[in-house]
């Protein structure tokens, strides 16, 4: 394995140990062995040992930034619901739901339509037991039964309406580097201290150049990534076999190179290698993966729209100025700032950087806040 760089740990965590274990043994680990590791190892896992949201943890999604993101969303549904035919019985879902408040926020949303609410089931797949805990505090009082999975492979039939918030940037992914004799896997393995260093393998990878295969000619050095497929194949096949939409909001782009595997710690950029398990680790969605996916699938996929223009189509400026009525100028302008929080074009803004992919089933239409003319061709 010709080595990259190596990265001295801050401190011996277990799940390093553990890592340096199945190296010595197997040989290097392929990213997403590494990534999946450390988001998810059953002792050591970084989502298994604490909830890592807001200001004493390492990051703050857009639910946790304003109630309006899931207000907004909860009205999505309820119009998605509707364009369904409402059905009498229907899976609410949510991927990854953080510690419920996006859930809590569009229930209460959503309740100007009480037949809504009684159709509603709710299902979160979730497999940190910490953030299961948040999310039942969070959903105490919600009037709607709620129900958890592992897997979304094990959610109910019939169907559903899927909110995917920052779900799948957190899914492992394979990395490729091109040289002048082609694609390699990157892996990580250990230097002759036992430190992390990442690498790649010796012989060229035949799966790099089917996955590269509708990009670019690449450049010598280019990285190409390719996350973990199976939730998408899912989560598709089971919409086209039983109806439904999904909403995926991430931050992403549009398929093509580079490296985007990172890793946050106290809200600051930190080494993916450094202190595993104890970090979070994530990669930029490939929304055209996704789309493709889903077309392959038999849905029709919307977008991608700018998270800013999305919520703005349904309704922030409005919901904006209905919670600053009676407000102090102090509440106003905290208000206000959430509200270009989630849909500035600043790059301290979530408005361009996350991205809006809807995949509804092909009877349905454009979904809520799109237009017709924006369903990705396959």
């Amino acid at each position: 394995m010709n080595q990259l760089h190596a990265i001295l740990p801050e401190i011996e965590t277990p799940l390093l140990k553990a890592i340096r274990n199945e190296i010595l043994s197997e040989g290097p680990m392929p990213v997403s062995r590494y990534m999946g590791l450390c988001l998810g190892h059953p002792r050591h896992g970084y989502y298994v040992t604490r909830d890592p949201l807001g200001a004493e943890g390492d990051f703050t999604t857009a639910p946790e930034i304003s109630q309006m993101f899931g207000e907004l969303l909860g009205l999505w549904a309820v119009a998605m619901w509707q364009q369904m035919g409402a059905p009498s019985a229907f899976r609410l879902v949510e991927l990854g739901p953080g510690r419920g408040t996006l859930m809590a926020d569009a229930l209460r949303a959503a309740r100007l339509l009480p037949a809504f609410i009684s159709a509603a089931q709710v299902h979160m797949v979730e497999t940190s037991p910490v953030l299961r805990k948040a999310q039942r505090r969070a959903l105490k009082n919600c009037g709607v039964e709620v129900s958890w999975h592992d897997r979304m492979e094990d959610l109910p039939d019939g169907p559903a309406i899927v909110l995917a918030n920052e779900f799948f940037d957190a899914l492992p992914v394979d990395q490729y580097v091109h040289t002048a004799d082609g694609w390699h896997e990157k892996r990580v393995g250990l230097d002759a201290d036992g430190m992390l260093v990442f690498g790649l393998d010796a012989a060229p990878s035949p799966l790099a150049a089917a996955f590269s295969a509708h990009l670019p000619p690449p450049a010598e050095g280019a990285v190409l990534e390719r996350m973990d497929a199976g939730p998408a194949r899912a989560l598709s096949s089971r919409l086209v076999a039983q109806g439904g939409a999904a909403l995926i909001i991430d931050y992403g782009h549009g398929g093509g190179y580079g490296d985007t595997l990172q890793a946050l710690h106290n809200h600051s950029f930190v080494s993916p290698l450094a202190n595993p398990g104890m970090v979070d680790l994530t990669a930029h969605v490939d929304f055209a993966l996704l789309a493709r996916i889903g077309a392959a699938t038999g849905l029709s996929p919307y977008g991608l729209l700018g998270q800013g223009e999305f919520l703005i189509r349904l309704g922030l400026g409005q919901r904006t100025q209905a919670l600053m009525k009676g407000k102090s100028e102090a509440e106003q302008m905290a208000i206000a700032a959430a509200a270009t929080r989630l849909a500035g074009t600043e790059r301290e803004h979530m408005g361009k950087l996350f991205k809006v992919l809807a995949l509804v089933h092909p009877s349905l239409g454009a979904p809520p806040a799109f237009d017709s003319s924006e369903r990705i061709p396959a």
